[in-house]
């Protein structure tokens, strides 16, 4: 029984009575008292009946509590299976105010990037009318060029699985207004930069499906938006959804509203999203099992078939894989293998709404579920929910233990030899470097040979731990999800990867200079040397002031303790402005996502600028303070230490793109 049940199986404390109402057996309500070895069960429980009866007890016992404890207003679940849906609920509330109930049938919610499975579709459309084809440049198919970047073309393979080598970009993603929303001026205006050769690693990215969408657009003739409600919505008899921004009065009235948290109640703004292809979509429950159906009966719904039985198995196969072992891309679905289930699926997240949907293909089974909060960050929000039932729900009614592998005798140098700091393929170059610096994860060696990943933890914040199965492949203690790593021609780690996590990205190694084990200590180690520093000076000057006692210096060692002084605190400014950036985009996103961080940001380029000069006059005036015979040893000793700070400091500024005037993110 994996990390998943566990925490579901804590949440039920206090709340079996409703469980125990049910007409079939629950999941066993476990709680804290239970200990993990009781629970790491080497023979996997028998499946339940994946009937309706049992399905909606097991999601009615789960869900309402799970909800109340993630603070999420309502959510909504549709189980499909061989041909028919098989259970749809809708918990909680779409309009807290109104107390409307959440109606499978007819409640909109946003399904943000699951909107890319109809992008893709639509692009597997075209490519079998033979006006698209996956391995070409996609330049042939644009009013447009994207530069070249190693002499590689983009193709659409590559954008359907991810692997373009664009940065990340972030900047009007969620467009503050209707009138910003406009797909071809936000692909020619907002182009990331190459950051890898296509096909070289995965690395997400929103622009890279707003350009398979604009190519749709071009080739078949059609908006984008109207070809998708023609070409897919319409024969699926999807009649309560869309991607118009903003929503036609006809779907309006039934959109759910979005919300931070229940507690809160403040329902928030329909979110507006550009490149629109990339997760703009507005649709129900009801809509999405039409969609699931669609995939899973070979492109067919009903009389109607929107993809050839070829086509479907094509999207389905698998494309790319960042590791051995490791669950990457098929075309346009990533894969998410569990359970020894062959399963194939995709996430989306707006601001409010937060979706999965997952597809077993082997088993003809499609899940959807969506919820209209982002949740309690105490109880992990909308991504406890999402992931912990689904794998509870696989743990049900498909059981499964992995196979029991034996540790290398290498375990332990292999361990110290991945140990070190690592960064996401998903990150953005040209601008937001600095931004990017905290979210470095560590992977460090244990004495058993057992590895810690900073960012892999379970529900209760707590590291879990990865044991070595092969040469440099790993698998979670008591669990089954696996991590690899990737070595250079020359045996040097390149990256890791994992399933834990979807496939998005990979996480490449940091040298250890430009690692934050190096750059956090000795950052604020000089840091705190200019503060006090900018302290003494102050206290100093104060007492002279006092006593009225001057400072007898030659005029050019006045000159240059002056601007010395000046930038040293110009230096202190332009860093604590980036620190104050960096919170403030951690604490609202749509800082970034708005635009509204550009301006900021230009400013502090050019106190970076400014910044910099200050440290000539530093390290000027630190030269000058060793002429003089009158200036003491301590004088000399503490200028000398500031202009080393202030020159490790000028490396943060250049190493970081702190003067890059770059606002392309």
């Amino acid at each position: 029984m994996n990390r998943h049940v566990k925490h579901l199986l804590a949440l039920l404390a206090g709340f079996t009575a409703s469980v125990a109402m049910a007409q079939v057996s629950p999941p066993p309500p476990l709680g804290p008292e239970v200990h993990a070895p009781q629970l790491a069960s080497t023979t996997p429980a028998a499946p339940a009946a994946l009937t309706q009866q049992d399905v909606g007890a097991f999601f009615d016992g789960l869900v309402p509590f799970a909800l109340r404890r993630s603070d999420i207003a309502g959510g909504v679940i549709i189980v499909v299976k061989d041909g028919s849906v098989l259970f749809a609920k809708g918990y909680g509330y779409a309009d807290l105010a109104h107390r409307t109930p959440v109606l499978p049938e007819t409640t909109l919610f946003r399904p943000g990037s699951i909107s890319k499975l109809f992008t893709w579709t639509a692009v597997m459309q075209q490519v079998e009318q033979g006006k698209l084809q996956l391995d070409r440049d996609i330049n042939d198919y644009l009013d447009f060029k994207i530069p070249p970047y190693q002499g590689k073309p983009i193709t659409l393979r590559n954008l359907m699985t991810h692997t373009p080598g664009f940065e990340d970009s972030a900047k009007g993603l969620l467009p503050a207004s209707v009138d910003e929303v406009d797909l071809e001026r936000y692909l020619k205006t907002h182009l990331p930069a190459r950051i890898f050769p296509p096909g070289a690693l995965v690395a997400y990215s929103n622009y890279g499906c707003g350009l398979a969408g604009y190519i749709v657009q071009r080739v078949s003739g059609e908006r984008f938006e109207d070809y998708i409600a023609h070409h897919i919505f319409q024969p699926l008899d999807m009649t309560h959804s869309s991607f118009a921004q903003p929503l036609p009065p006809s779907l309006a009235s039934m959109m759910s509203k979005g919300y931070k948290t229940a507690s809160d109640g403040v329902p928030q703004p329909f979110e507006l999203v550009d490149p629109a292809p990339a997760g703009s979509m507005s649709t129900t429950a009801e809509d999405m099992a039409h969609f699931m159906l669609a995939h899973l009966q070979n492109g067919r719904y009903n009389d109607a078939r929107i993809l050839q039985p070829a086509t479907v198995a094509l999207m389905h196969s698998p494309q790319y894989a960042p590791a051995p072992g490791i669950s990457g891309f098929d075309l346009g679905f990533y894969q998410e293998d569990r359970n020894g289930l062959r399963i194939i699926g995709h996430g989306g997240d707006t601001v409010y709404f937060h979706s999965d949907l997952h597809l077993l293909l082997d088993k003809n089974i499609g899940v959807f579920m969506s919820f209209n909060s982002t949740g309690s960050p105490e109880a992990h929000g909308t991504l406890m929910v999402r992931s912990a039932i689904f794998a509870a729900f696989l743990d049900r009614y498909f059981p499964y233990q992995p196979a029991t592998q034996p540790t290398p005798s290498s375990a332990k140098d292999d361990a110290a030899k991945v140990a070190g700091w690592y960064q996401a393929s998903r990150r953005n170059e040209s601008a937001l470097r600095m931004l990017y610096l905290p979210g470095q994860v560590s992977v460090a060696a244990q004495s058993d040979g057992t590895l810690q990943v900073s960012m892999l933890t379970d529900y209760a914040g707590q590291p879990l731990r990865w044991r070595e199965t092969g040469p440099l492949q790993y698998r979670e203690v008591n669990g089954q999800d696996k991590l690899a790593f990737v070595t250079n021609p020359d045996g040097s780690i390149r990256y890791w990867a994992t399933d834990y996590i979807p496939g998005v990205e990979v996480f490449q190694r940091v040298p250890a200079y430009k690692s934050m084990g190096s750059v956090g200590v000795w950052l604020a180690i000089s840091v705190a040397i200019v503060v006090v520093t900018l302290g003494i000076w102050l206290v100093g000057w104060l007492m002279r002031r006092r006593y009225r006692a001057p400072l007898e210096l030659p005029s050019a060692v006045r000159r240059t303790r002056l601007l010395s002084r000046l930038g040293a605190l110009v230096l202190l400014i332009d860093l604590l402005g980036w620190l104050t950036l960096l919170i403030v985009a951690g604490i609202d996103e749509n800082v970034l996502l708005h635009g509204s961080a550009t301006p900021w940001m230009y400013l502090l380029y050019v106190m970076g600028a400014v910044a910099l000069l200050g440290i000539v006059a530093i390290v000027v005036h630190t030269w000058r303070t060793w002429r003089p015979a009158e200036r003491s040893r301590w004088v000399r000793l503490g200028e000398t230490l500031l202009a080393l700070s202030a020159l490790y400091l000028a490396w943060i500024i250049l190493a970081f793109g702190l003067v890059s005037f770059s606002v392309r993110y």
